[in-house]
């Protein structure tokens, strides 16, 4: 199963110590100079929080949301084209299309798991690896549970849930049923029999198989939209919230009522877990970014590469595993940045650092940069499915643990200054 690492954040209260060493106007000018900058600051980071839950965390699950429901509703039609011998190999590819979009926009929500997704348990609901192929294998086998996940209209999204197991739901599942070997499944391929020696035997036949898919992809829609709903509160759309409510999915932060969007951005204010300002800056940071960079390379790359265990390699079956990383170090680079996009903007992190320490700004600048080239550099490789003990995934594991140190650094130096 997908493993955490999820870091103690930093609660550094927002304290800046003054010394006097007389009464005179220099002295007191410098008094002055300090408490507006310390105030000028704490006006910096709100803004900075303002900047990042509205147009990083709530542009990436709004576009989780849509996706994931189109991919849902693109799985009902395939399985009626399926029984009605109207599927086309054009119907697989517009399946692997949006998927890949969807999986995009997930893998850029990945520093900023310290949320919902963490607290729900989302993640790793919806994005455990690897796949157990022999206990899928024995599911579809059993015609009761093909006939519960059938009903996609709510029972056998239900039955997803409870009768699969969490090792068959989610992104992999349905990238089982779609790619083979880094491309498209073909239509052949899928009006046959399943093939994958852990089906050896069973028969397992394409509408069993888009039957299960459908079902999943249908639970994958449902916790996303848990996803948005919990953080936009409100703002997400209707029939989102009202298919989370008739889900009975929890969606405020435990102890209130607050979304996770309002929870961030009233911090300091009754009723929000966040007391300070830094606190925020400490938990984008260190639960966020330094969280995702370290899975990424201890984990998704490490356990692979180190031969810790060989099989821990995501996405196999499109053998995108790269693609995923360089996603997941771009959520860093949005959380740094205030926005998607290479440019920081002003009300960012990165442009908080630029302004009060220069030197450690440009460190870290460097280090995202490289780590960002070096998995582009991969990510035109051999995929790490083919090949995991490569140059190109040292190379990349090894920016990406750089790039995690100076994130940690940086959140101490905010929470100390």
């Amino acid at each position: 199963m997908k493993k955490y690492f999820i870091y103690a954040m930093l609660f550094a209260a927002s304290t800046v110590a003054f010394t006097a060493c007389s009464s005179d106007d220099d002295d007191n000018s410098t008094n002055t100079t300090n408490t507006n900058t310390a105030a000028e600051k704490e006006q910096a980071m709100q803004a900075i929080t303002t900047q990042y839950v509205n147009n990083v965390v709530f542009p990436i699950y709004r576009s989780l949301a849509a996706q994931t429901s189109e991919l849902f509703d693109l799985f009902v039609e395939a399985k009626a084209k399926y029984r009605n011998g109207t599927l086309t190999q054009a119907d697989i590819d517009q399946l692997c299309t949006t998927f890949v979009a969807a999986r995009s926009a997930w893998e850029r929500s990945e520093s900023f798991l310290y949320g919902a997704a963490t607290d729900f348990g989302i993640d790793p609901h919806i994005d455990t690896w690897p796949l157990d192929r022999t206990a899928l294998a024995k599911a579809l086998s059993s015609a009761e549970i093909i006939e519960d996940l059938d009903d996609v209209e709510e029972e056998g999204i239900n039955n997803a849930r409870s009768l699969v197991g969490e090792q068959q739901l989610g992104f992999h599942g349905i990238e089982f049923i779609i790619f083979r070997n880094g491309q498209h499944r073909s239509l052949a391929a899928l009006k046959g029999i399943e093939d994958d020696e852990a089906f050896s035997g069973r028969n397992i036949t394409g509408e069993q198989e888009l039957v299960f898919a459908a079902a999943v992809a249908g639970d994958l829609r449902d916790k996303c939209f848990q996803l948005e709903v919990s953080w936009l509160g409100e703002n997400a759309p209707q029939e989102h919230q009202d298919r989370v409510e008739e889900c009975e999915f929890p969606t405020t932060v435990a102890g209130g009522d607050n979304s996770y969007g309002v929870n961030m951005l009233n911090s300091t204010k009754a009723g929000s877990t966040f007391s300070t300002w830094r606190k925020v800056m400490s938990t984008i940071l260190v639960a966020g970014c330094s969280n995702i960079c370290a899975e990424v390379s201890g984990q998704k790359i490490g356990q692979a590469y180190l031969g810790t265990d060989p099989d821990y390699i995501e996405s196999p079956y499109s053998q995108r595993s790269y693609f995923d990383f360089f996603d997941n170090i771009s959520s860093v680079q949005y959380s740094l940045n205030g926005q998607e996009g290479a440019t920081a903007h002003a009300n960012s992190i990165m442009a908080y650092l630029e302004k009060y320490n220069a030197t450690m700004a440009a460190d870290l600048k460097a280090k995202l940069n490289a780590t960002l080239q070096a998995l582009n550099t991969a990510k035109a490789g051999t995929p790490f499915v083919v090949e995991s003990h490569s140059a190109n995934a040292k190379a990349a594991m090894d920016a990406i643990a750089e790039l995690d140190k100076a994130i940690n650094q940086a959140s101490s130096w905010i929470a100390e200054n």
